[in-house]
């Protein structure tokens, strides 16, 4: 065999060999992902661990339970969306957080301080074999977003990634000292389900100042898969809502659609957005919607 044809047949294998094993990559990475639904008994634990000032008074453990149904509301090729319904004690069904995981996505959004975010485009070469996981809150406005890449290796599967967000709902209205919380986020795959591991900085931020860190956290968010049917109550509740909260993402879609800044407002008429997004009998869906967007976005 002459050394041209020996080196494309080299060539040819090569590229058959990569190509193959980015596909089986990318199809564990699914998997994996898709193996964060389902039902779960949750139980969600932080603690402080660590402030630079000597005299800093720790706060007290949090720890809390629920049910959970993470259902994967989209997937299709590149994207998979989960959305997370809670249910506390026998009746009650609260909408939950939703994960957006995107595969090699070049946009994405950072949280600064204060209800603004800022949202960029990468160049596609920086964001190759990633995914990028965008964080929403109850009302569907922004949290976090973060990038990287799923790690499957010695028998463990996980994906993390460290970045800023507004404070969490436990801390939201009984603390006033810090606006960011640095999340250290990192998801793993267990063969009872999901660990949602975290190693947290708390950040007071301002203006034109060099970032103070106030205290580090620890936290686990621990699910536990169970049978489906205990969570027929969450899943009955997304279905019989899920219209609306379609209507809400559609208009949504528009404001992600930017690039530069978002600011939103903290309150209107008292009440902060998620308490204004609700059906009304009076009024047309839509048309309530774009109300309230129109008062709560502020840039």
């Amino acid at each position: 065999m002459k050394i041209r044809n020996l080196i494309f047949l080299m060539l040819a294998v090569f590229t058959f060999s990569f190509s193959f094993g980015q596909k089986k990559k990318y199809q564990q990475d699914v998997e994996a992902i898709k193996s964060m639904c389902g039902c779960y008994e949750v139980t969600f634990k932080y603690t402080e661990t660590f402030s630079p000032e000597i005299d800093y008074e720790k706060a007290y453990d949090y720890t809390s339970g629920a049910l959970e149904w993470a259902e994967a509301i989209v997937d299709e090729k590149g994207k998979i969306v989960i959305q997370h319904i809670l249910s506390v004690g026998e009746n009650r069904v609260i909408k939950h957080w939703r994960q957006d995981w995107t595969y090699e996505d070049p946009t994405s959004f950072v949280y600064d301080k204060n209800h603004q975010w800022k949202f960029f485009k990468r160049d596609k070469k920086d964001v190759k074999g990633t995914w990028t996981q965008k964080v929403y809150q109850v009302d569907d406005s922004p949290r976090y977003a973060g990038t990287a890449t799923w790690v499957h290796y010695d028998g463990k599967q996980y994906w993390e990634s460290a970045d800023d967000s507004p404070l969490p709902r436990r801390e939201y209205t009984t603390r006033d000292d810090y606006n960011v919380m640095n999340r250290g986020n990192r998801h793993e795959i267990t063969n009872y389900g999901w660990v949602h591991e975290q190693d947290n900085k708390k950040i007071l931020r301002k203006e034109g100042e060099q970032d103070v860190l106030i205290a580090e956290e620890k936290g686990f968010n621990i699910y536990k898969k169970v049978d489906d049917k205990k969570c027929e109550a969450a899943k009955d509740w997304w279905q019989e809502n899920k219209e609306y909260w379609d209507l809400v993402n559609a208009k949504w879609d528009e404001v992600y659609a930017r690039e530069g800044n978002l600011k939103l407002a903290e309150k209107v008429e008292e009440h902060p957005l998620f308490m204004h997004l609700t059906p009304q009998e009076d009024k047309d869906d839509k048309q309530h919607i774009e109300e309230v967007f129109a008062k709560f976005i502020l840039n």
